[in-house]
């Protein structure tokens, strides 16, 4: 009897880091489906609600437990600043390192092109309203542009956080910049404001930062109305003041592969289709993306094109449309659309900030470009083997936006009445089951033979099975898990374990083996966005390396964290030793504790910024046969574990390297002891 352990997915690209923070979606709350506990989609994970103590905001914290992808919910208190609550402490923590607010900070091209509009802008004093204030920065900004105006009459700040932790960091960094009087901060989302409650009148001034790589994911749209129309004044400045969308043709084979189903199943060797009959494509969506990272595997087949236009200082309309006829530039094959954004932060355009790939030039005043992973740009994939194009005949472009996402269309394209689409919430077990017998029958198998188990673990043991398992095969990806640590993934041994009643004696366990990988590596971009804080823009931060996880140029006390990165889109990068084995996973025995050591000789000389860590899956005894979640297959997120110094290295200089695997929590530690 053979067990299939998980379900059949379909896998979805995404190289994004950024957690949204103001507005919460539908696609956000899908991702509250975690493993084997389904939470109501009407509670936003991070949303702060309000306790029936006075005066006091409560927030819960969801934490995920690695291995059983069961959740758990901290509570969280406005008030307890002075009451060291660890297992509180230790969840605002996790959550808030692995967002992009420490890299956002480190952004000194964005904090400058805010500082230079913000003095611009405010010209006397006013009332200021921050929306999704994060550290506080902006709201600082604009009270001191206040303060240093000659100009009489009365200032003030309103800023509104709704993540709670981030609300209780900003308030430790306006106490120590002297500020916390001058900006008056609300644990709320903008749209739980009220004017003639929260607010003594409305602003006549917006300054906010509300922007994902797709410009309108966290909620832009919406949280621009519901100002417009109860916070605002009718003529209230904002900053930003404008934003316009780019967008080119490109063809290219490696992101024709992504989102390619048909090619594979034509190159797979044993014959097996993972194409339902009939299927056209995956339910389409942009991904952000590094397209530097790709500048030797893409041709263009377009100049730059402007899509959208979009104002902050009126109220924005929830649809737009808008369609041109593009011109190619060579001829070639549309495989995908890059798109970027430039934002406008004052009204003369005199401030820009641009997200556009290298390969576009910009202005003076968008400033020298570098890397950083909170704002990237975008593609969007074309559906099947993608469009010719010819430059001789131009193509039709098509786009169109609703509050919080924007589609394309290129060309002349329907769906016929037989056509399928997979959607990208593959997670729903429902449309699992339905894809595994859509699988099924294009590969000529019976349903008889096989049988779906919507089941829990605990009821499956309870029920039984009507014979032993002789193969466990499983694929150890969870759904949910893209974002998170390769170690974390070892929830299959769990559940493996778990399921030991009903294995026979010599069940044959697929991935039979898990080896833990490690290499050292030159990597200095990704090493500079996640430094210390000291002074951004003349207000100290260094109160949030801690939290926001930072680890360059860290203090002895303090320790950064592994953090789950795709390496290749990781800016600059270099191997500078060989890849060892520091740990086995052994799949055919039920969970245990594991240790290791190794010595690492480094074999090319430089800079090491970091070890890189990920999971080869062994399929066969021989360790032969194997899947490898390395930097060199581009598919997979590694885990890094940042140096706090940079060491230079020479070829057979070496590190000592020592790993241990907690089988009850699932986390892995991990100490590098390099010579003095």
């Amino acid at each position: 009897m053979l067990i299939y352990f998980g379900v059949l997915t379909v896998p979805a690209f995404s190289t994004g880091t950024t957690t949204r923070r103001v507005f919460y979606s539908f696609r956000q709350h899908i991702l509250l489906f975690q493993g084997e506990c389904l939470i109501p989609s009407s509670i936003p994970l991070n949303r702060t609600m309000s306790s029936l103590v006075a005066g006091r905001h409560h927030a819960f914290q969801q934490r995920l437990n690695p291995l059983t992808g069961e959740s758990e919910w901290i509570v969280i208190d406005e008030k307890d600043d002075d009451v060291v609550d660890e297992t509180a402490l230790s969840a605002s923590r996790s959550f808030l390192s692995v967002t992009s607010y420490l890299d956002m900070l480190n952004d000194s091209r964005r904090n400058v092109a805010f500082r230079l509009a913000i003095e611009k802008t405010i010209t006397d004093p006013c009332h200021v309203l921050d929306i999704g204030a994060g550290t506080g920065l902006l709201s600082m900004m604009a009270a001191r542009a206040m303060m240093e105006s000659a100009a009489r009459g009365e200032a003030k700040v309103s800023a509104c956080e709704s993540y709670l932790p981030m609300g209780k960091l900003m308030r430790k960094i306006l106490r120590a910049n002297g500020m916390e009087s001058m900006v008056k901060l609300f644990h709320k989302r903008s749209d739980e404001l009220q004017v003639g409650v929260d607010l003594d009148c409305r602003a006549s001034m917006l300054v906010s930062e509300i922007l994902d790589s797709e410009l309108l994911g966290e909620g832009l749209i919406p949280t621009l109305q519901h100002a417009h129309d109860m916070l605002l004044t009718s003529n209230a400045k904002t900053i930003p003041y404008h934003a316009t969308t780019y967008g080119q043709l490109v063809e290219s084979t490696f992101l024709w592969k992504l989102n390619d189903l048909h090619g594979n199943d034509v190159s797979a060797s044993d014959g097996i289709c993972l194409s339902p009959a009939g299927l056209v494509h995956v339910k389409p969506q942009q991904y952000a993306i590094h397209f530097n990272s790709l500048c030797n595997e893409i041709r263009l087949l377009s100049e730059p094109f402007k899509i959208f236009e979009f104002d902050f200082w009126k109220r924005p309309n929830s649809h737009g449309e808008t369609e041109m006829w593009i011109k190619p530039t060579d001829d070639g094959k549309v495989h995908a659309v890059v798109t970027w954004w430039v934002l406008q932060l004052d009204r003369e355009g005199s401030v820009l900030y641009s997200t556009a790939p290298s390969w576009i030039s910009s202005s003076k005043n968008e400033g020298v470009d570098s890397w950083h992973d909170h704002w990237k740009q975008c593609v969007w994939f074309i559906p099947g083997e993608g469009i010719s194009v010819s430059r001789d005949a131009n193509i039709l472009f098509k786009a169109v936006h609703d509050v919080t996402n924007v589609s394309y269309f290129l060309g002349a394209g329907s769906l016929s009445e037989t056509s399928k689409i997979i959607s990208s919430f593959h997670g729903l077990q429902g449309k699992g089951c339905a894809y595994i017998q859509a699988v099924s029958v294009a590969n000529g198998f019976s349903m008889d033979r096989v049988q779906v188990l919507s089941k829990r673990i605990a009821s499956l043991l309870l029920d039984g099975t009507p014979r032993k398992v002789d193969l466990f095969l499983a694929e150890p990806f969870y759904h949910g898990n893209e974002g998170m640590l390769p170690w974390q993934n070892l929830r299959f041994w769990r559940d493996r374990s778990l399921l030991d009643p009903i294995l026979s004696k010599d069940a044959i366990v697929l991935p039979s083996k898990g080896i833990l990988k490690v290499c050292a590596m030159y990597l200095p971009d990704l090493w500079k966005s996640r430094c210390c804080l000291q002074e951004i823009e003349g207000f100290d931060h260094s109160i949030a390396n801690e939290t926001l996880g930072a680890c360059g140029n860290c203090p002895p006390s303090l320790q950064g964290t592994c953090l789950p990165f795709f390496i290749w889109q990781c800016g600059e990068i270099k191997e500078l030793s060989d890849v060892f084995s520091i740990l086995d996973f052994n799949f055919s025995k039920p969970l245990y504790e594991c240790y290791g050591n190794i010595r690492i000789e480094f074999s090319e000389p430089g800079i090491c910024h970091g070890l890189v860590l990920w999971i080869d899956w062994v399929l066969d005894v021989d360790n032969s046969i194997f899947i490898s979640t390395g930097p060199v297959n581009r598919y997979w997120k590694q885990g890094v574990k940042l140096l706090s110094t940079p060491l230079k290295v020479d070829v057979g200089s070496s590190v000592e390297i020592e790993a241990s695997f907690d089988a009850a929590s699932g986390e892995l530690t991990l100490e590098s002891l390099f010579p003095p």
